[in-house]
Formats: C-alpha cells, sequence, structure tokens
C-alpha cells in the first residue's frame, strides 16, 4: 500500500464541508492508497509552501495530491506555491488532466494546475470541485506507478 497526502486549498470549506477531499480520499483507498494526511488550508501561498515541504521532507511519502487553488481567480494560488517547492516538473501529467477534463466541459482548460517531483515525492495539483477533482486523479491514477518506478531508477 502506498502512503499519500491529501491538502485541500480552500477559503470557504472545512473538513465537515469539504465533499472534494472526502470523494479523493475514497478513491485514493479504493486502489490501495493510504491516505495518511488529510488536511484544510486557506489560499495562502506561504502557507501551502510550508504544508508541502512539511509533507515532502518530513514524512516517507511518494505521493502528495492537492486540491483547489487552480483557477484563474485572485487568491489561486496553489501552481505558484507548488512550483516553488518542485525540482523537477512533469509537465505531461497536468497537461493529461487538463486535456481529458476537456472531453467533458471546455472549462478544464482554464485549470492550472502543475505535477513535479521534490526528493522521491510526486505532487499533483487537482482541481477543487469534487468532480473536477475525482476525474483529473481518475486520467493519471494508472500512470502514477510506472512514474515512481522510474523515479527509482527502475526505467521507462
Amino acid at each position: 500500500m502506498m502512503e499519500t497526502s491529501l491538502l485541500v486549498i480552500t477559503d470557504t470549506r472545512t473538513k465537515d464541508t469539504d465533499e472534494s477531499g472526502r470523494a479523493l480520499k475514497g478513491l485514493l483507498e479504493r486502489h490501495d492508497y493510504v491516505v495518511r494526511d488529510y488536511d484544510i488550508v486557506p489560499d495562502d501561498e506561504k502557507l501551502i509552501v510550508k504544508m508541502l515541504k512539511s509533507y515532502c521532507h518530513s514524512r516517507n511519502l511518494r505521493l502528495i495530491l492537492t486540491c483547489g487553488g487552480t483557477g484563474c481567480g485572485p487568491r489561486d494560488v496553489t501552481p505558484e506555491a507548488t512550483l516553488k517547492v518542485l525540482e523537477k516538473i512533469v509537465p505531461g501529467i497536468a497537461e493529461h488532466i487538463r486535456s481529458s477534463g476537456m472531453e467533458k466541459t471546455r472549462n478544464a482548460a482554464l485549470s492550472r494546475g502543475v505535477a513535479g517531483i521534490t526528493g522521491n515525492c510526486l505532487i499533483i495539483n487537482l482541481p477543487g470541485s469534487v468532480k473536477g477533482a475525482v476525474e483529473s486523479l481518475e486520467a493519471v491514477l494508472d500512470i502514477i506507478g510506472h512514474c515512481f518506478k522510474m523515479m527509482a531508477g527502475e526505467g521507462h
């Protein structure tokens, strides 16, 4: 079982009202992931950076998912915060998420989420809506394992 952390970025929801995080947690658990951390923070770039660094460096995690803050609004800063933490960008993951989403709604093109690697950890930004978050994770869930193998030097 793979351990992961889930960071929901929102100014409006709490754990009691957050449906997106709960939906992602359920999807991950159905695919044999253990959600070690499930936290909610406001749309604050410095706080997001602090949480991502904490997840990456103080825990032995392979996957961190963020949910929310990827749109075009003035408080949507998750991609900028994530880029401050990443050592390597993996643009194909975010591109695939957007491409898959655009098959359902053209508005998926407005998602600015990023993905990449820090140390041994893969970080992926997901949209904040329940549907967008779940569909985005489903679009890339099957390639995450291969990414881990490549990160471990096991080749392509």
